[in-house]
């Protein structure tokens, strides 16, 4: 570190004493280098993860307007024509319609319920101590890590056993407690960092505890309930390990399931446009919800850090 000593000028008729004035000259130190090349790094890193995840994306939209004979010929080129008949064919011939709705059906059945029912344990778990609270709670995070594939034989049994086999509504009923345990875990946290006065005002009005939750608890817990409701639509969208064994029924199959068989048909047909069209069908709605609620997302994971 370098220290320069001046001199202040002073009158000399005024006889004060001349004083020295110590100024130290500040450097970069090496923090600031390791804070800037730390930053380039990860940004580097982004980059490179955004470009890998981005370009699969755009080369499957891509690829679904092409012909069968550009796919093989030109694979990385731009299309030359569009060809939107790639997706009406897959729409119609590929039943993809009848796949759609059967997945619109069940997951929004099972999002409406996941949520309702984990926003009312995760708020009693929060808010309320009764003996087993503790317990119930950990039962929940237990399910988190319990493998689907050992439930998938007991599952199929039970499923069968109480007439839901092959059922929307039993696959729904599934969809629902295979989520729950995640949703409990998320919500829980997230209630207990809302405010406990708020609820206190409202028992002091005289509301009850549903008319609390329903009215009061539940509005200020909108970040979080979208943002569980966001991961367990990503996974109940993309889900094909559960309704392959419990829905067998060729009518009211999923779209995971509807793609398997247009891939699997691919041998015998070929339409190779046809299968990406689908599959760009299967993404577009997944995207779409995470472009429109993608702040909600963030702001209600980060809600708990920032109370």
């Amino acid at each position: 570190m370098k220290t320069t000593e001046t001199t202040a000028p002073v009158p000399a008729e005024s006889g004060m004493p001349i004083t020295k004035i110590d100024v130290t000259a500040k450097k970069p130190g090496r923090k600031k280098k390791e804070g800037t090349t730390l930053n380039v790094f990860s940004h580097g890193v982004l980059i490179i993860w955004a470009f890998m995840v981005v370009m699969p994306l755009l080369w499957a939209v891509m690829t679904s307007f092409k012909d069968d004979a550009s796919i093989f010929s030109s694979p990385w080129s731009l299309p030359d024509e569009l060809h939107f008949s790639n997706w009406s064919r897959a729409w119609t011939e590929a039943n993809m319609s009848d796949y759609f709705l059967n997945t619109i059906l069940v997951v929004g059945g099972s999002l409406i319920g996941t949520l309702v029912l984990g926003s009312m344990a995760a708020y009693v778990l929060a808010r309320f101590d009764f003996p087993g609270n503790r317990f119930i709670y950990y039962l929940f995070i237990g399910g988190m890590s319990f493998p689907i594939m050992l439930a998938l034989v007991p599952l199929f049994y039970v499923v069968n056993n109480m007439g839901l086999l092959n059922t929307i509504h039993g696959l729904i009923l599934v969809y629902i407690a295979y989520s729950l345990p995640f949703t409990v875990f998320f919500l829980t946290a997230f209630f207990r960092t809302l405010p406990t006065s708020v609820a206190e005002a409202a028992f002091v009005d005289g509301a009850s505890h549903s008319r609390t939750f329903f009215q009061i608890m539940l509005p200020m817990a909108k970040p979080g309930l979208i943002s569980v409701g966001i991961f367990n639509f990503l996974g109940q969208w993309n889900q094909y390990m559960l309704p392959t064994v419990l829905n067998t029924d060729p009518d009211k199959k999923v779209l995971t399931q509807g793609l398997v068989q247009l891939a699997v048909s691919q041998g015998y047909k070929g339409d190779w446009s046809g299968l990406f069209a689908g599959l760009v069908m299967a993404m577009l709605p997944v995207l779409a919800a995470y472009i429109i609620f993608q702040r909600q997302v963030v702001s209600g994971l980060t809600a708990g850090a920032l109370k």
